[in-house]
């Protein structure tokens, strides 16, 4: 017979609940305790059990986590790592804003996750933030700003928010651990019409107040150097700075040699992760600083400053500590730019000799044949080998895919039209170039979902098999974006299930 079936024990059992109820609610349990006979008057409130605050934290601590971490700063280190996307962020805000929707004591209890991190993707959404902490502060409550610990900024280009807005959130947030701002700031250049709470200087001037910040991304929108904006902020904040971004729209008319002369020295005493797209001004600059445990570089150069003096001291003066480099541009564009100086220069930029203990290195898939050396196609002018580099990501191939199907449109079963990628890939794997390569990685999410998606097209599955064999020749592993190997059981699978 099961527990249940015994009527004696069923009582038993429910006269205990009602004992811990009269102990645990005695105001609320008074009249049942007094009268066991009284009907009982059923509250979906006592539906949920009584326990301490913190422990209601700890359960929607973990009920709203998101996967990966986004405020865990050393998984945003590396630039092979795939950033958190918006489609992951809403969703986590969904979650959030129905167990908010539970109960007044939930809605209170998830007021600190609903704003620990906020994701700004239009205008609209940062004045209604600046609107909601701005009224808190005017009606006397609580300000939901002391939550924020990581905003992000992302935005279309004509969506872009208004400097006022993100001034006020920036005032209201003291407790910024991350700040993000990727060209989504809608800023004039007549200063005549400019706010001064919201000029260049005073904006950054108010991140400069968080002691608190470990990961930064800034955009300059000012025409004079960013280093002029950004200097003193950096010596406030240096002491716990790890992850720094810096990027220009424009381009800076001033000397980078007798601009450099003059900007002060900063020191990022914790910083291991740059990410520049600047010009060869701030380049040189940059070469001034002390930044000892600097390990990842990631470069896009907006004036194609890769043959610029500003290039050769930055990587002069700290290529020898770098471990991961990323170059953005393709080698087509820097080709072309590379041969048009005038005058052309006379050698090559000795990146490699620049950088001798580099084991990592991340390129992008737009790069084309090189009429000096057509036998075989470096993933980077810049870097047509590397004695010690052991791993090669390569962004956008999902992009090249689609790109060069498009240019040579053909049968679905037939992959002719990849064979400059093919080839490509391939010249990465000459043991003269690159001695001690041991991985390749695909770093494009959507292109592991064209190969392993539900009805892959049968040219993809070609081409990456071939991939696939000639890395086995080679010993090298063929990673996804994941670091996850790619195998032919893989491929053969998902080409069974289409």
């Amino acid at each position: 017979m099961r527990p249940l079936d015994n009527p004696k024990l069923v009582r038993q059992i429910s006269r205990l609940f009602k004992a811990v109820s009269c102990t645990v609610h005695p105001k609320r349990r008074l009249d049942l305790c007094d009268s066991p006979r009284s009907p009982v008057i059923h509250s979906p409130a006592f539906d949920l059990p009584y326990l301490p605050t913190e422990i209601w934290l700890m359960i929607l601590r973990e009920a709203t986590t998101m996967n990966p971490d986004p405020f865990d700063i050393s998984l945003g280190l590396s630039f092979l790592e795939t950033p958190c996307e918006v489609a992951q962020y809403h969703t986590a805000m969904k979650v959030k804003r129905d167990l908010s929707l539970v109960s007044k004591a939930w809605n209170k209890y998830l007021q600190e996750y609903l704003y620990e991190f906020v994701w700004i993707s239009r205008a609209n959404q940062a004045k209604a933030l600046a609107l909601t902490l701005l009224t808190q502060f005017i009606e006397g409550k609580p300000s939901s700003g002391h939550y924020i610990r990581r905003l992000h900024m992302e935005t279309p280009v004509l969506m872009r928010c208004a400097t006022d807005d993100i001034r006020t959130i920036l005032d209201y947030a003291p407790h910024l651990v991350i700040y993000s701002d990727h060209h989504s700031v809608r800023c004039t250049r007549y200063s005549e019409f400019n706010d001064v709470r919201c000029s260049p200087e005073q904006m950054v001037s108010v991140l400069a107040n968080s002691n608190k910040l470990r990961r930064l991304s800034l955009t300059n929108y000012s025409d004079d150097p960013f280093p002029k904006h950004v200097s003193p902020l950096l010596r406030k904040t240096a002491a716990n700075l790890e992850y720094l971004e810096l990027s220009s729209p424009s381009i800076p008319l001033v000397s980078g040699h007798l601009f450099a002369s003059k900007s002060p020295i900063v020191s990022l005493p914790v910083l291991q992760s740059l990410k520049l797209t600047l010009d060869n001004t701030t380049f040189a600059v940059l070469a001034a600083w002390d930044m000892p445990k600097l390990r990842n570089v990631s470069v896009v150069s907006s004036d194609f400053g890769y043959a610029g003096p500003g290039f050769a001291y930055f990587f002069a003066a700290h290529g020898k500590k770098l471990h991961q480099l990323e170059l953005g541009h393709s080698s087509s564009l820097v080709v072309e730019h590379y041969l048009s100086l005038p005058p052309r220069p006379a050698q090559q930029i000795p990146l490699a000799e620049w950088c001798p203990n580099l084991k990592q290195f991340i390129c992008s898939a737009d790069a084309e044949w090189n009429w000096q050396n057509p036998d075989w196609i470096a993933p980077h002018v810049l870097l047509p080998g590397h004695k010690h580099l052991e791993l090669i990501g390569i962004r956008d191939i999902d992009k090249r895919l689609l790109d060069d199907a498009s240019a040579f449109p053909a049968d679905v079963e037939d992959d002719a039209p990849f064979f400059p990628l093919v080839e490509q890939i391939s010249s990465l794997l000459f043991n003269d170039a690159f001695p001690s390569l041991r991985y390749i990685r695909d770093l494009s999410r959507a292109s592991h979902s064209m190969r392993s998606g539900q009805r892959p097209e049968t040219r993809i599955l070609k081409f990456w098999s071939k991939i696939l064999s000639r890395c086995g020749e080679r010993q090298v592993w063929l990673e996804d974006f994941r670091g996850i190997n790619i195998t032919m059981r893989d491929l053969k699978r998902v080409g069974l299930t289409a």
